[in-house]
């Protein structure tokens, strides 16, 4: 999100630079992301998710057609597997088509068997838009883009706090050889300690600050032969999308996330998940394997919900929402943060161009 967002503003003209305070680009959130180029289906329309997740595939697409990043319409099955969600099934894709997603088909038990053979359910929507991206080559690209762009990277430095001054910040740093930065903008684009950083800004206690609460998810690999030619995504559940069958761009086939709500963040692997892998996947693919399941690795979706509240928009909060001049803030940008990073990008410089003219 941050490199999306500071190419977007180097390419309309201005001094950016980006303070990262870990060793590399993309170690955190980034860089344990399913890879998935998301069509648009699962979000309310008119949401911010909904208009940006179709907005940033067809962007992200072309850009990595440009820039040769590896990437892949593998396509999508959602499966309900079993009489009682076909319902909720019906209300996806009709929420998928006031999203704009044109191409999604209804398919019965017999044409899923013809497309996967080894998928079981008794319906399913197609999704031949979906499909996945070469993280780490994208995550290259947009720093190069924006290094290009007259930007800078700023590593292994830390964002200790900023102080509102006349026409912009000031910024303390635990770079020794940069203890302060003014600055005229500023953009939060901190993920997992966004609302920790905005508390650096605005203060403890603000009101315009969401609690950020953590989902850790796990991702079991399945080695050999991968049974599917497609994503395959049971229904979503519990603060996610089920645990659901992604291929890489090499065709590999992994597992995950499910949703396990932690306090901290902590890329453990835990106790060992796989029965209740094995449980869930067999519900569509009952020919699993189960000794070929082995844990993979863990990511953790920043969220700006609880495990018992419905799911929550994006939010982008500029100075109408917090009252602070030339400061945005980016709260709760879990999936499809990916497929709509570079639309994000647009949509924070717009919003700075129209505060910057006020």
């Amino acid at each position: 999100m941050g490199l999306a967002v500071a190419r977007a503003l180097a390419r309309a003209g201005r001094d950016v630079i980006v303070v990262e305070r870990e060793a590399a680009i993309g170690t955190a959130t980034s860089s344990r992301n399913s890879g998935v180029i998301h069509a648009g289906i699962y979000y309310p329309p008119g949401s911010l998710k909904a208009r940006l997740c179709v907005r940033g595939k067809a962007l992200l697409e072309a850009y990595c057609t440009e820039h040769g990043i590896r990437h892949a319409r593998w396509g999508k099955l959602i499966v309900a597997t079993r009489d009682a969600q076909t319902a909720a099934l019906r209300r996806l894709q009709a929420t998928a088509v006031a999203n704009g997603v044109s191409d999604l088909r209804w398919l019965s038990s017999r044409d899923v068997v013809e497309l996967e053979p080894l998928v079981r359910c008794v319906a399913a929507l197609e999704s031949p838009g979906t499909g996945i991206v070469d993280v780490h080559e994208l995550v290259g690209a947009l720093s190069a883009d924006f290094e290009a762009s007259g930007g800078q990277v700023v590593l292994k430095t830390r964002f200790e706090h900023a102080v509102p001054i006349t026409g912009g910040f000031a910024l303390r740093l635990s770079d020794p050889g940069v203890v302060q930065l003014t600055c005229r903008e500023l953009v939060n684009a901190a993920g997992l300690d966004a609302s920790a950083t905005a508390e650096q800004i605005l203060g403890p206690g603000s009101l315009a600050i969401p609690r950020t609460r953590f989902a850790r998810g796990h991702y079991y690999a399945l080695g050999g032969a991968p049974p599917f030619r497609r994503l395959v995504y049971p229904m979503p559940e519990g603060g996610g999308l089920g645990i659901h069958a992604t291929l890489d761009a090499a065709g590999r086939v992994r597992f995950g996330p499910d949703v396990e709500w932690v306090d901290s963040v902590d890329y453990r692997f835990g106790s060992d998940r796989a029965e209740a892998f094995a449980t869930a996947i067999e519900r569509y693919y009952p020919a699993l394997d189960r000794a070929r399941l082995t844990p993979d690795y863990t990511g953790i979706r920043p969220k700006i919900y609880g495990p018992n509240d419905p799911p929550s928009d994006f939010r982008i909060d500029g100075p109408e929402r917090h009252g602070v001049a030339g400061l945005v803030n980016l709260f709760g940008i879990e999936s499809p943060g990916l497929t709509a990073c570079l639309a994000l990008g647009e949509e924070v410089a717009g919003l700075l161009e129209g505060d910057a003219t006020r």
